[in-house]
């Protein structure tokens, strides 16, 4: 006969939760926001602990003679053992103190069991040949972070075990070297980074402008200074080809003029420098994908593949308007929701990958009937969730795009317009289109009062 396997479980532990719960009063309290009664794997013990519960959101006592009166009243005693089989689990406990630890036992192997199950609802998607495979993929992938999700549920912890950490931070804060570990990723520019204190885990950071105001180089510009402090960087690009982002890179780190590259007339000098920023770049980890018409679904099983396999400490989206719900979605109903939809699930996805997501966005027309043009929070388009969803929103102004005789020529205005952890302010960054690369002109914050290298 094959051997049979039976999932993982422990009647130990299972006896001893509900033994515990049983004979001392105050225990219940210490796991009911751990276990449910789907957690056991004998269909008993959860009717058992089924009863423990009711009782419980009634306020009634819970004791061996509560619980046998009520699963008396439910025609559930002797489907359970009877009298004598509550009251062996309650001579079988030596102390109800160690509750908890039953509990997680319990906890663990009822997670076991839930993988099994996630695996075998895995193999049944790879049957599913009529559906699209990318779906396939991130129901599997679901799958898998329920069933982890199920064993990290936070818990209330009480203030003075949080005390000692706070004042650890505020003690680091004031020392030069062990500040660094508090700042998120800097983006490269002091200025700016004086601000937001460099991009932190799990943020959703918006950086909005109208078309031709050279976002998306900005945002590369942002990637590339990362990448070289020896970051992963993850560009999803809806917009432009990989070998476009890759030339803009190459122009930027060159400091040349795209036309002369693109036009064949780079000098001796130029060629030069060539190998050293080959290497520069050839060095930099940083992941380009630019298929076409991106769903969220898609871009959650991309960010953790790459997360998973590379590793990932910033992802860009370029640009958030181009990105669609995918199919599946027929209750949303209008534009304006879907962006909603979008904006939320950027933001979840920050979360769950404890990284900084930056998500480019088109800033609505409004701006351009202004008398004065620099953007507001309001302007930006087609869904005010935008705002919501985001921790961060930056939005870009160039006075030079409006007026031809300013004598702002290149300055860039970074206005950090939401900043939910600290301030809002401005920045000033001098643009050079022709090398598609932003230089900190802000001599007040220079990039060494940075510094996050480690």
């Amino acid at each position: 006969m094959p051997d049979l396997k039976v999932p993982p479980h422990s009647v130990e532990a299972e006896k001893s939760v509900l033994g515990s719960v049983m004979v001392e009063k105050n225990a219940l309290l210490k796991i009911a926001d751990l276990i449910q009664p789907e957690d056991f794997y004998y269909e008993t013990h959860a009717t058992i602990y089924t009863g423990i519960l009711e009782l419980f959101a009634k306020r009634s006592p819970i004791d061996i003679l509560t619980v046998k009166t009520w699963l008396k009243d439910n025609d559930k005693l002797d489907e359970v053992g009877g009298q004598s089989y509550l009251e062996e689990m309650c001579n079988e406990v030596l102390t109800a103190s160690h509750v908890y630890q039953y509990a997680m036992i319990v906890k663990a192997k009822s997670t076991l069991r839930k993988l099994i199950t996630a695996g075998g609802q895995i193999t049944a998607l790879g049957y599913k040949e009529e559906e699209e495979v990318d779906e396939l993929v991130d129901k599997a992938e679901q799958e898998l972070f329920k069933v982890s999700q199920t064993f990290m549920r936070n818990r209330f912890v009480p203030i003075k075990d949080i005390l000692a950490g706070t004042y650890e931070k505020i003690s680091d804060l004031h020392d030069p070297e062990a500040a660094a570990k508090y700042k998120g990723l800097a983006t490269g520019f002091g200025s700016l980074d004086h601000i937001l204190t460099g991009l932190q885990p799990s943020d959703l950071i918006i950086l909005a402008a109208r078309p031709s105001m050279g976002k998306t180089a900005f945002a590369l510009n942002m990637g590339l200074n990362v990448a070289l402090r020896g970051k992963s960087v993850g560009v999803i690009s809806l917009e432009m080809s990989k070998e476009q982002l890759v030339e803009r890179l190459f122009v930027s780190m060159l400091g040349v003029d795209s036309w002369k590259m693109k036009n064949g007339q780079l000098t001796q000098d130029d060629f030069m420098r060539m190998g050293q920023v080959m290497d520069q770049l050839n060095n930099c980890k940083i992941y380009i994908d630019d298929s076409a018409g991106v769903a969220t679904s898609e871009l959650r099983a991309k960010a953790r593949r790459l997360q998973m396999e590379h590793g990932l400490d910033l992802l860009i989206v370029d640009y958030l308007q181009l990105m669609s719900m995918g199919k599946g979605t027929l209750s949303i109903t209008n534009r304006v929701q879907e962006i909603s939809e979008i904006s939320r699930s950027l933001k979840q996805l920050a979360r769950e990958l404890h990284v900084p997501i930056m998500a480019l966005s088109q800033l609505s027309r409004a701006v351009e009937a202004r008398p004065v043009k620099i953007p507001q929070l309001s302007d930006l388009r087609e869904s005010g969730a935008i705002e919501q969803d985001a921790d961060v929103v930056m939005m870009m102004y160039r006075e030079d795009y409006y007026e031809e005789d300013t004598e702002r020529q290149g300055i860039t205005d970074i206005y950090v317009r939401k900043h939910r952890h600290g301030m809002v302010g401005r920045a000033e960054l001098m643009f050079r289109k022709e090398q598609m690369k932003f230089y900190d002109i802000d001599r007040g914050h220079s990039g060494a009062a940075f510094n996050n290298e480690d």
